[in-house]
């Protein structure tokens, strides 16, 4: 379930900065310097700036995309679970903590055809080890009585974080833009 917060204002110069580092941070020895002078502004700016709209939720998550093919992760298992409701955020909450679990979110079931309600990605070097460690998740969670099948990428089509910002010179009034702020509270 989402709840609404209140609207966060994003100036023109927010906008700039999110568009910016939303492509990924520039590799250099000061990426922030860098930024800065794009920006016609400060490398101390441009960190506070990052700050407050971390801190406001305008910015809800700040990381690292990491190509696991490239690492010798070459297999990818989408763990489908059929999880009682009433044991989701719990059990999500548990194979979150895995260190191979890099997703671990609830969807709407889709019955008939479409019992699973819980989805976890869980990365291997092959499919013997993402089983392996599915095992591990199973023991350690409690999940031995909880339908689950582990669906295996075959191809990678795209691996980049997502864009959010509008396209460029589409700012609100004033140089503003108003984006409605959401918290996911669904387990």
């Amino acid at each position: 379930m989402e709840t609404n917060k209140l609207p966060v204002q994003l100036s023109a110069e927010d906008l700039a900065l999110i568009r910016i580092v939303q492509r990924g941070l520039p590799i250099v020895s000061r990426p922030y310097a860098d930024i800065a002078e794009r920006l016609a502004t400060t490398e101390r700016d441009v960190i506070q700036r990052l700050q407050r709209l971390v801190n406001d939720g305008s910015i809800k998550r700040y990381g690292v995309v990491v190509r696991h093919r490239e690492l010798g992760y070459k297999a990818n298992g989408m763990v489908v679970w059929d999880v009682p409701d009433s044991r989701v955020s719990e059990m999500g909450s548990c194979i979150g903590r895995f260190s191979c679990v890099t997703l671990s979110y609830r969807r709407p079931r889709r019955l008939p055809d479409w019992p699973y309600n819980l989805f976890t990605m869980v990365h291997g070097r092959n499919r013997v080890e993402v089983e392996q460690k599915v095992k591990e998740i199973v023991d350690s969670c409690g999940l031995q009585d909880i339908n689950h099948t582990i669906l295996f990428s075959t191809r990678r089509f795209k691996q980049r974080g997502a864009s959010y910002t509008a396209p460029k010179n589409t700012a609100g009034k004033a140089g503003f833009i108003t984006l409605k702020s959401t918290e996911d509270t669904s387990p």
